[in-house]
């Protein structure tokens, strides 16, 4: 290097630079800059965005959120999954649970195993005490039946027995099962309204085009005329909706029989 050059170089880089740019000596502070300056390059130059990505994947406090997000989703599978298989079991089970409830709170009149007979010896009719009953028929649209009540309404007085019939009709070329499911209304009267003989809960196999009657032998306890809450009560309504059912499938007798 020329002395021109060199002096251009000690103006450009000062008195302590150019020990450093012509014999690769530097001052201590100078050293300390150069090793700050290669840290600072690989820290923040080309390096950085993979060197914040390391930083970033091994934060334990990131991966603790990732793993709890995941522990969540496995949960919230596992409860989906329960509530639809539970959902599978009681639609199986929905007929004979209903039967069981019915028995055990009154609702939808249905009685106890071995009552009727033994109750319709003693009871006495309370003849001043007259309740309309009216009928309902229904049919589920799985179900391809004409189904009525052969008659819409009849007066009975509690501690007497009446008899009612509804009408089952298969329109279709095929045979088709049947089997039905009953509701009282108000629901209140259900435990007092009595069932000797039904076709609820039972089997009813119909062939192509045949039409047949169901009988519903049936009273009020006496017991509804004492009762202070049914004392407003002067109509009963027997409803009952069909449904189609599966061939072999067997349910339980229901408690009156």
């Amino acid at each position: 290097m020329g002395p021109g050059g060199a002096g251009r170089l000690r103006l450009a880089l000062g008195p302590r630079c150019l020990g450093a740019a012509l014999f690769g000596w530097a001052p201590p502070r100078l050293a300390a800059g150069a090793r700050y300056g290669l840290w600072a390059a690989t820290r923040w130059g080309a390096a950085a965005p993979r060197g914040a990505r390391g930083l970033r994947g091994s934060n334990p406090f990131t991966r603790g959120q990732e793993e709890e997000w995941r522990r969540r989703n496995r949960t919230a599978l596992t409860y989906i999954a329960a509530a639809a298989v539970g959902m599978v079991g009681m639609s199986y089970a929905a007929v004979p649970l209903y039967r069981l409830y019915c028995q055990a709170t009154g609702l939808g009149g249905t009685t106890g195993a071995g009552r009727g007979a033994a109750r319709i010896e003693e009871m006495e009719a309370v003849k001043e005490r007259v309740v309309k009953v009216t009928f309902n028929a229904d049919v589920h649209s799985s179900l391809q039946w004409n189904f009525r009540p052969q008659q819409s309404e009849i007066y009975v007085v509690p501690g007497e027995t009446a008899l009612a019939f509804y009408k089952a009709k298969n329109p279709t070329d095929k045979p088709i099962i049947g089997i039905s499911t009953y509701n009282v209304v108000p629901f209140e009267a259900g435990q007092y309204f009595n069932k000797i003989q039904c076709f609820c809960f039972e089997e009813q196999r119909l062939n192509p085009q045949e039409e047949v009657d169901m009988p519903v032998f049936f009273y009020i306890d006496p017991e509804f005329a004492e009762d202070p809450k049914m004392a407003k009560v002067d109509l009963i309504t027997l409803s009952y909706t069909f449904f189609e059912a599966k061939e072999g499938q067997h349910l339980p007798l229901p408690g009156y029989q």
